[in-house]
């Protein structure tokens, strides 16, 4: 009986008309490589170092002039009771050996309701107390190397002296906090003896530093 010879038939695959399923492909283990280049981590992180440069270079550029403006539009103020007073100034330097500060103070009068800030030396607020007089004893400077930069560092329990023309106090630090420049309450006259000193602190120097010591034996 004669061999039927078979014809080489490809059968043509279904055509599908619905969308197509990227699962179906992983799950037959056909997933073919992809030829289209996407970024790899260590591109990116460059991209992103770069970026950072550039951003940190905009704000140091932009610091000092925004800074300055701040320092010049928000003077010291002094409490209305300070202005009723008539205290002469006598205070003549601050110590505080373990923060390595050691200024010359001035006194700082009262200006239009402001107290007047030195470049160069810590200032006494005019109207506050004397050392030894008992009420409030202001003392200020600013947050600058070489003046009240260290005060930030300063801790309770730390020594502080105040120098008088004819002797000298010893005070003991008894709190540390930060408050907004329009809070007058901190500088305040008081009835018990107590040094207050302050600088400026916080994001663009938006706050104040403000340390409170009381007479140490």
């Amino acid at each position: 009986m004669p061999n039927k010879t078979r014809k080489n038939t490809k059968r043509k695959k279904p055509t599908r008309n619905y969308p197509f399923d990227p699962f179906e492909i992983l799950r037959a283990g056909r997933l073919k490589a992809s030829t289209k280049k996407f970024p790899t981590s260590n591109n990116i992180q460059t991209a992103a170092g770069i970026l950072f440069v550039i951003l940190g270079l905009l704000f140091l550029y932009k610091v000092p002039i925004v800074k300055t403006t701040i320092q010049k539009t928000e003077p010291i103020v002094a409490s209305s009771e300070f202005r009723k007073t008539d205290n002469e100034s006598n205070v003549s330097r601050i110590l505080i050996p373990k923060e390595n500060i050691d200024l010359t103070v001035k006194h700082a009068r009262i200006i239009g309701g402001y107290w007047e800030t030195s470049e160069t030396t810590a200032s006494h607020g005019d109207g506050s107390s004397n050392p030894g007089t008992g009420g409030n004893v202001v003392i200020f400077a600013h947050a600058r190397v070489g003046l009240f930069y260290n005060l930030k560092d300063v801790k309770k329990d730390d020594i502080i002296y105040v120098f008088t023309k004819d002797r000298w106090y010893r005070y003991k630090v008894g709190e540390i906090k930060s408050v907004y420049p329009a809070d007058v309450t901190t500088v305040s006259p008081t009835k018990k003896e107590v040094l207050t000193l302050f600088t400026c602190s916080g994001f663009f120097d938006e706050k104040r530093l403000i340390v409170k010591a009381y007479p140490a034996n």
